[in-house]
């Protein structure tokens, strides 16, 4: 819905192996955190390995298993979350950064037992900064 935003420019942080940015969410209205169904990080092509990625969501990092049954923490709008795996990344160069996020909506039925689920995904060229 809102996929040219979803990553925040100038966010990318690096450890030297580990990669983070933050990220907005791709919709309209607040979502719990069990609707962050997954997501991937990829620098310049290269994509963060599934076991390693964390999302940190009102300063708690997990994994998104983690989060599947979890209805009491909320993503809002107007809040970032950070998306971060281990990707080898310098700092102060320029870095290729994608984002592929999927949420499920929950009060959207679209069919038995079924709630709408959206994917976006986002690209955006930054600096990387030491973390």
């Amino acid at each position: 819905m809102i996929p040219d935003r979803i990553i925040e420019q100038g966010t990318l942080r690096t450890t030297g192996t580990r990669a983070a940015v933050d990220v907005r969410i791709p919709w309209y209205r607040a979502l719990p955190a069990s609707c962050i169904a997954g997501a991937t990080l990829s620098v310049d092509g290269v994509p963060a390995p599934a076991e390693t990625l964390r999302w940190e969501l009102n300063g708690r990092e997990r994994t998104f298993a983690e989060m599947k049954d979890d209805t009491e923490e909320w993503w809002f709008p107007l809040d970032s979350a950070v998306l971060s795996g281990e990707i080898p990344v310098a700092a102060d160069g320029e870095h290729e950064v994608s984002v592929d996020l999927t949420v499920y909506i929950p009060y959207i039925i679209i069919g038995d037992d079924e709630v709408l689920h959206i994917e976006e995904h986002d690209s955006k060229t930054m600096k990387a900064v030491a973390a």
